[in-house]
């Protein structure tokens, strides 16, 4: 089992709205894309300073089916949106012992 791990820190000026879409837009992809086995997001809720806007938990067979989702078609306009709305976006792919 892979698990990919992805923190966003958004821009200033995003607002509610294109939260909302980007949240329709990742809860989409799991009905579309069969590599996907678990698939977690969401806002933060603690707002530290230290902390990162949202967050979102992606869980993979192996490497390859990472690297397939992430070929997607479904996946490619859903990630040029995270883009668009972030400063900074952390990612760590780990496998499960």
């Amino acid at each position: 089992m892979l698990k990919h791990v992805v923190f966003m820190k958004f821009k200033t000026g995003v607002d509610e709205l294109q939260i909302e879409d980007l949240k329709g837009s990742l809860g989409s992809l799991p009905g579309k894309i069969d590599e996907i086995i678990g698939f977690e997001f969401g806002p933060d809720i603690l707002k530290s300073e230290r902390s990162y806007d949202f967050a979102l938990i992606a869980t993979f067979t192996d490497l390859d089916s990472l690297k397939r989702y992430q070929a997607h078609p479904d996946h490619i306009p859903v990630i040029q949106k995270v883009r668009s709305l972030c400063d900074s976006i952390l990612v760590v792919d780990f496998e499960l012992p």
